[in-house]
């Protein structure tokens, strides 16, 4: 696995070439696309330039964000699905190869069975199109009780159920995004993560949680850095994720403004160091 800066994730106000510059000069193995700025380009070989200079900084590419929301009305989503070809040539392009989106574990007029019948046949035909492209899928779940509790009818939250649904879809190219939070507010243990190889994940981020909270209190978008709290077993999802023989980017998105507030190098290099740990833990 490698180390890589998201700085969106981080909420840090860094243009794409800027958090490139940064994730070199900090000793990062990767840094997040931004299908924005390959929109950007003006021309398919500036796109491939733009991703072997990438490369040439030593870096790898992570995850990109999925261009269409799986759960949207039917309307947009057919609309996203016809733009979709266009946004991964030129992911490609750059010789990107990852995509995730999360899914939303709640819905106020769909019950578990229908959000998972619409969910099963979009990701179906999603993946194919991926497919096609030679990309990968990966699929996040969300963990907090507090969050998929405030609609009439629970969905996707944990990672059993997530896996069901990969498995129901029978594509070789979908696969998780496991988030330490995620992990620990769905109760799980690394129990749950055995068996997993590194084609099941396709991206992985860190966080921790408060230590003035019980689980089911913990809210979604008020997290702690990794190794600050003890409260999530960093030890032991680590690794599981070491187990499974993962190669891919491994990124912390805690969701805490107060990170914007501080100077740039000091948060990249206290993070590169959390994630420095994160991926030589054994």
């Amino acid at each position: 696995m490698f180390t890589n800066l998201s700085a969106g994730a981080l909420g840090l106000s860094l243009d794409h070439p800027a958090a490139i510059d940064k994730a070199a000069e900090h000793g990062y193995g990767g840094v997040s696309p931004d299908l924005g700025h390959l929109r950007s380009l003006d021309s398919a070989a500036a796109v491939a330039e733009h991703g072997a200079a990438v490369r040439e900084c030593g870096l790898e590419w992570g995850m990109a964000g999925l261009p269409i929301g799986l759960d949207a009305p039917a309307e947009e989503f057919r609309a996203q699905l016809v733009e979709l070809p266009g946004a991964l040539a030129l992911l490609n392009g750059a010789g990107i190869g990852r995509v995730g989106t999360w899914l939303r574990p709640m819905h106020d007029e769909l019950d578990h069975r229908q959000n998972w019948r619409l969910h099963l046949g979009r990701l179906a035909l999603v993946a194919e199109i991926l497919a096609d492209a030679g990309m990968r899928l990966g699929l996040e779940y969300i963990g907090p009780k507090t969050f998929w509790s405030t609609e009439r009818f629970p969905f996707i939250h944990s990672l059993r159920e997530t896996r069901e649904l990969i498995a129901e879809t029978g594509a070789s190219n979908v696969g998780l995004i496991l988030d330490s939070y995620h992990w620990y507010t769905a109760g799980e243990s690394a129990a749950d993560l055995e068996g997993l190889t590194d084609a099941d994940i396709v991206s992985v981020d860190i966080n921790d949680a408060r230590a003035d909270r019980e689980r089911d209190e913990q809210q979604d978008l008020d997290r702690r850095l990794p190794f600050d709290t003890g409260v999530i077993d960093l030890e032991g999802f680590l690794g599981a994720v070491h187990a499974a023989g993962y190669t891919g980017p491994v990124l912390v998105e805690p969701f805490m403004k107060e990170l914007a507030d501080k100077p740039v190098d000091e948060v990249l290099t206290d993070i590169a160091a959390r994630l420095d740990r994160a991926v030589s833990a054994r």
